[in-house]
């Protein structure tokens, strides 16, 4: 009954949709040189987007792939290793999800292996900004909080003013504040003033919906009070970013550049047209594809994670040697501290060993199974998403590339929804930050994989790059320009079209 109900209220210009993305899809094969042209051909038909919706395809269930875990749902479901690591591999797991939750300190400390904080940090640990390595919490919706803002950081960068301001861009590590550098540091050692505190309010904007219904969406504005090195350059511009959720990130780094690539030549519906984030690595000099973070700003899990322990809790590694982390020169007194490096553990705070088991812990936490992929309301919310032209952003499946550097990442049907590309959002969600590529207005589309466990894992949690939207409908509704057709014809659902969407993300 309910797959006919759904199947009736389809609008032809919808159906027409999904056919151009069917054929869109098959226009824009990537080569992918990995591949034999027998198994080029396998993957094109696995990843075509289906038009079958009577039932769930196959393997639905296993999002990613052979590590897909099938754990009992509760808080700590995000925080298994994927299921296809060899005994090694778990190991490493294991060592590396003790270094993600430890509490680190401050210099000098007597446990020599775990100091080095700061002097200036976001936090203490990888854990307390990805609670449970799921989503981090925004300080909340009460106007006169006054937050720490852990989980949330707020990027601080200036606009591109001279040739090495836009060199700074282009190696997408943005132009710092010249005194509060590339975020700020709401805590800080013993001896040194914080940078500041942030607070938010909210406006509230109502939205009428289709069938009578009216939602109302949270619009924040940021402004950074008790600042403790003097006044902020008054062209910089406040950033936030939520901290995202971690699982399955090397499944990510394991899709191949050809099948990214492919996703931005295709020809779309609605004026879509993602592209990627090339950018200058600063270390290799090398031109690099970025797929990480919320602008796509970082090429690996390694990169990301080494520039988490820098920019958010001021610890040293092999990336990024500098001890003082977003220590800029106008404050003097923060060079002065003391660090964590230990010559008989190396010239780091974090050695080479000790970050190369968070890169295994961070690439190797396990996607859960999929949730009622055959219920009927399930099956009639899918529908709606393609009909609705979300996939032409939230790209649902890929195989993974064979020649991937670990061996449990290889040759994996995995269902991330996502085209890892750039895409201007319109000026609702606009940050107004340059990034490599990425302009003001654009975001990378995240993945939407486990996200109906957000709060199962966070109940706290909320959605979007500051955490503004309540609930996953609110995250809809916030979406504009590329993406204001398909956010369009959300609103003009019936409110039973509405859930049954809901449901389907809520199953992933």
């Amino acid at each position: 009954m309910a797959r006919q109900y759904a199947g009736r209220r389809a609008a032809p210009a919808a159906c027409a949709v999904a056919a151009l993305l069917v054929a869109a899809a098959a226009q824009a094969a990537p080569s992918r040189a990995d591949l034999s042209e027998a198994d080029r051909k396998r993957v094109q038909a696995v990843t075509a987007p289906t038009r079958d919706f009577s039932r769930a395809e196959q393997f639905e269930t296993m999002q990613g792939g052979a590590g897909t875990v099938a754990k009992l749902v509760n808080r700590d479901i995000f925080s298994h290793p994927a299921a296809n690591l060899d005994f090694e591999g778990r190991q490493g797991f294991m060592v590396g999800n003790g270094l993600f939750r430890k509490d680190w300190v401050s210099s000098p400390s007597s446990t020599l292996a775990s100091d080095g904080l700061g002097p200036l940090f976001n936090a203490r640990s990888c854990q307390a900004c990805h609670v449970k390595d799921g989503r981090g919490t925004v300080p909340g919706f009460d106007p006169e909080q006054l937050s720490d803002a852990v989980a949330l950081l707020i990027r601080l960068s200036l606009p591109a003013g001279n040739d090495d301001a836009r060199d700074q861009i282009a190696q997408a590590v943005g132009r710092p504040d010249p005194v509060y550098g590339h975020q700020l540091q709401p805590f800080a050692v013993a001896g040194l003033p914080a940078e500041g505190q942030v607070r938010i309010t909210y406006r509230e904007i109502p939205v009428a919906l289709g069938g009578g219904e009216t939602a109302t969406l949270m619009e924040p504005s940021y402004t950074i009070e008790n600042l403790g090195y003097g006044p902020m350059h008054p062209e910089t511009v406040l950033s936030p970013r939520l901290a995202p959720p971690m699982l399955g990130l090397g499944l990510l780094e394991a899709i191949h550049e050809d099948d990214i690539l492919a996703n931005a030549a295709r020809g779309h519906e609605d004026g879509v047209s993602g592209r990627p984030n090339w950018f200058v690595d600063p270390v290799s000099g090398a031109r690099v594809l970025g797929r990480f973070n919320w602008k796509a700003g970082q090429p690996t899990v390694e990169r990301q994670s080494a520039n988490a322990f820098s920019g958010d809790m001021g610890l040293s590694t092999p990336l990024f040697p500098n001890h003082y982390g977003d220590c800029t020169a106008a404050q003097t007194a923060c060079a002065d501290m003391p660090h964590g490096a230990q010559e008989h553990l190396g010239e780091h705070e974090v050695p080479g060993r000790l970050m190369d088991f968070v890169t295994t812990y961070s690439l190797n936490l396990a996607l859960p199974q999929r949730r009622d992929v055959d219920d009927p309301r399930v099956l009639a919310g899918k529908k709606l998403f393609y009909e609705s032209n979300c996939i032409a952003c939230h790209v649902p499946k890929y195989v993974t590339r064979r020649d991937a550097a670990r061996p449990e990442h290889r040759f994996q049907l995995i269902w991330p929804y996502t085209d890892l590309l750039l895409h201007d959002m319109g000026p609702g969600l606009a940050d107004g930050q340059a990034e490599a590529d990425a302009n003001g207005r654009e975001w990378r589309t995240p993945p939407l994989w486990g996200i109906g466990l957000t709060r199962t894992v966070n109940p706290n949690a909320t959605w979007l790059h500051d955490g503004r939207a309540r609930t996953l409908l609110e995250a809809i509704l916030w979406h504009g320009g590329e993406a204001q057709a398909a956010r369009d014809r959300v609103v003009d659902m019936t409110p039973a079209q509405r859930k049954d969407l809901i449901r389907f993300l809520e199953s992933l």
